[in-house]
């Protein structure tokens, strides 16, 4: 079964095939025109979706040497995300399934990035916890089965990927801020200050980034207020570790108290290096069975909607033509 993906929740347009055993294309184009904005302007994100859309199908078909017509089923996000760009690639993927008369299937975009890792571990075990970090979502999910998603920690302010894209803002570093921030944390001291780590004396399984953004702030106004040079990068460095510190122990106490040996990490601050090598070595201390899905398949892209889609569609499910995109989808939220 050979299945088309269209992924169009934020500021990248993308769309891929996957077949029973492996993505066969994953094409995927981002929106530069949001870099002097320092985010995403949504009426440019839709326009560009729309110019960009057919194009990006057509390169995906061709790159997986897959006709239209020998495509058995069609998958899109649906939600959550910014609603101007989901209905873009809802809409395109809904025509094509009354085109074809095949089945189509609306996809969460945070269960996208959770099965992204299935692409690559086609045997995952289950159970199993998920921690979803990305722009919009700092998640910590109990997966006992599949398609059984029980959300048992998450942020009370602001994402990961957004306290990233904040604090390189504020250093002046440009946008996206997740690879900004890393690339200028090369070269300086993870110690060098003590910035907080929110949360971490609580009894749960929550995070919270808004603070430690504030932090950051705080911190250089000192600088500048006694005209001391900015260490930006010492800066970058310390609020890099003090992400990934709560990132990695919080993701640790949601196993232990579930009982799980088995750990997937999702969304596109997976792809950070420093992240990646801590868990790595900390999963292997404590021979915890970690599964990461290849950086690709990380960020926003279709590839891991056609993957969970395969799945869904190979399950026997699928969505009514009626289905209407959801921009604050939950992952709880029954179909």
């Amino acid at each position: 079964m050979q299945i088309l993906g269209i992924e169009t929740s934020c500021d990248e347009t993308s769309a891929a095939v996957v077949d029973d055993h492996r993505v066969l294309s994953n094409i995927v184009a981002t929106q530069a025109v949001h870099e002097e904005f320092g985010g995403v302007v949504p009426e440019f994100a839709s326009r560009a979706h729309i110019r960009q859309l057919t194009s990006i199908i057509r390169m995906a078909l061709e790159k997986a040497r897959v006709k239209l017509e020998e495509i058995n089923g069609v998958a899109a996000t649906y939600g959550p995300g910014l609603a101007g760009s989901l209905l873009v690639g809802l809409s395109t993927a809904k025509g094509l399934s009354l085109a074809l008369n095949i089945p189509f299937i609306g996809i969460n975009h945070i269960e996208g990035h959770i099965l992204a890792v299935n692409a690559d571990h086609p045997d995952l075990k289950h159970p199993y916890v998920a921690l979803v970090a990305s722009g919009g979502h700092s998640i910590l999910v109990l997966v006992q089965k599949p398609f059984d998603y029980h959300v048992i920690g998450q942020t009370i302010d602001d994402a990961a990927g957004e306290a990233f894209d904040k604090v390189a803002k504020i250093l002046s570093l440009g946008y996206p801020g997740g690879p900004a921030i890393e690339k200028a944390a090369l070269s300086g001291n993870d110690k060098a200050i003590a910035f907080p780590r929110a949360l971490l004396d609580r009894n749960n399984l929550d995070f919270s980034f808004s603070g430690l953004k504030t932090s950051v702030l705080y911190h250089l106004h000192s600088l500048q207020k006694n005209s001391k040079t900015i260490p930006i990068a010492d800066v970058a460095a310390s609020f890099q570790k003090a992400v990934v510190d709560v990132l990695v122990e919080k993701s640790f106490r949601a196993l232990y108290s579930h009982q799980c040996r088995h750990l997937v990490l999702a969304g596109g601050v997976v792809r950070n290096s420093i992240l990646r090598s801590t868990f790595e070595q900390r999963c292997a201390a404590e021979a915890i069975h970690l599964q990461i899905p290849d950086p690709l398949l990380c960020t926003d892209n279709a590839g891991m909607i056609a993957r969970a889609g395969h799945l869904r569609l190979s399950d026997g499910q699928k969505s009514p033509l009626s289905l209407d995109v959801a921009p604050n989808l939950t992952l709880n939220q029954p179909r």
